[in-house]
């Protein structure tokens, strides 16, 4: 019969490897989530002009996550065919003008 401390370690052992396991499953889905996002930006990449294509760079060095709604955003134009010819950078600072909520003017006035 097992004792106490054998069955402790069994335990251990077992929540050990169910963690281990646990890991290695979600950086595989990081890892897919990644190359998703990598081909997503390539298709984007060769719709934007010279100038776009830095502003998009500079966005995505400074603001990680509305780079990615950014080209969210752009791929879903372009799988609907609203996408044609390149994007400049005007029409590029429109669409990220309308990522960016309004922010709400505070007026003070003194008596």
């Amino acid at each position: 019969m097992p004792t106490l401390e054998e069955i402790k370690k069994r335990k251990l052992g077992e929540l050990m490897r169910l963690q281990q396991e646990k890991l290695e499953e979600q950086s595989q889905e990081q890892a897919q989530i990644q190359q998703q996002i990598e081909q997503i930006e390539n298709a984007v990449k060769q719709f934007l002009t010279k100038e776009a294509l830095i502003r998009y760079g500079n966005l995505k060095t400074a603001h990680h996550e509305k780079a990615l709604q950014l080209l969210v955003i752009l791929f879903q134009a372009m799988q609907k065919g609203q996408i044609q010819g390149k994007i400049d950078d005007s029409t590029l600072k429109k669409i990220l003008g309308q990522l960016t909520p309004k922010k709400k003017e505070i007026k003070i006035k003194r008596i």
